[in-house]
């Protein structure tokens, strides 16, 4: 057991970093392309890779009934969460986004009371959700000129579809176990997504020959998908599995201060006062919220 847990917070630390700069790689990618065929290449890439792997190795497909859940997994956390975010990067900075993201743990923790794995939402959980709101709108205060711009205004929608996608896939995947190699589980998932956004692409005219895109996006490309997808989505899916699903929502705290940082010195991104105050704000009562859940977990 400590060995498995030694593990999971590994993986936990994994992502934490890696997913923080892949809202870096994923806005400049979106620079040369629809954000949501960024996705569909990344995930559809990520996936064939890892599932061709392990069937060279001889490992066998999961049974029916657990592909059937795999690829539930994939829509909402890959296909649908991962897709609305990076297209809503086509809109808002990369340390906005993720400032938004990181309200997945809020979400968690009501999708979790909803599946009856806590009981009720308590004082203190209320207080943390509505401070969890209040650090965003304190971070809003900034972009209050551009609250007219459509295009903003879209951006923000995709990131909260995406967010609500994202947390209700999370506690779906704690609460319906695979029988099968984890890493195999994830590149399915991966596997399923790009299959469903790249069609998705093709229809609707979201796409571009990625041979005329330039060598920054092939980098953006490679980066996330060994970092994104390879380290980060592979860790996570290994922390989902040996960890509480509201202890590796945790990552959430993580992910905004890099994309922050990290978006402030790579692509001179916003950073001021109310961007740092909401950020700490946000966090707080993230992290109030899954105070109180844990309490109420057996």
């Amino acid at each position: 057991m400590e060995k498995r847990i030694k593990q999971g917070y590994i993986a936990l630390a994994l992502v934490s970093f890696f997913w923080g700069t892949t809202y870096i790689a994923s806005k400049i990618g979106t620079k040369h392309m629809p954000g949501i065929f960024l996705a569909g290449v990344r995930q559809f890439t990520s996936g064939a890779l890892m599932v061709g792997f392990f069937l060279l190795r001889g490992y066998k497909l999961p049974a029916w009934a657990d592909l059937k859940k795999i690829a539930v997994q994939g829509f909402f956390l890959l296909c649908l969460a991962n897709g609305l975010l990076t297209w809503a990067l086509e809109y808002l900075s990369s340390g906005l986004a993720a400032i938004i993201a990181a309200l997945v743990p809020l979400f968690v923790a009501l999708f979790s009371i909803w599946f009856g794995r806590a009981a009720r939402i308590t004082r203190w959980m209320f207080i943390g959700l509505l401070t969890g709101f209040a650090g965003v709108v304190t971070i809003f205060y900034d972009y209050l000129g551009q609250m007219g711009n459509r295009s903003f205004v879209f951006g923000v929608i995709l990131a909260l579809l995406s967010v609500v996608s994202w947390s209700y896939g999370t506690v779906y995947t704690a609460t319906r176990k695979v029988h099968a190699d984890l890493l195999m589980v994830t590149g399915l998932q991966m596997l399923a997504a790009g299959l469903i956004l790249l069609p998705v692409c093709l229809v609707t005219g979201k796409y571009v020959n990625l041979v005329d895109t330039g060598t920054e996006a092939w980098y953006a490309i490679a980066y996330l998908v060994f970092f994104g997808s390879f380290v980060g989505y592979s860790s996570y899916v290994v922390a989902l599995n040996k960890l509480p699903a509201t202890l590796v929502s945790i990552y959430a705290y993580v992910n905004p201060i890099v994309a922050v940082l990290f978006g402030w010195i790579l692509l001179n991104e916003k950073m001021n006062a109310h961007m740092i105050l909401g950020t700490l704000i946000t966090i707080g009562g993230v992290w109030l919220v899954n105070r109180e859940f844990k309490k109420q977990q057996v």
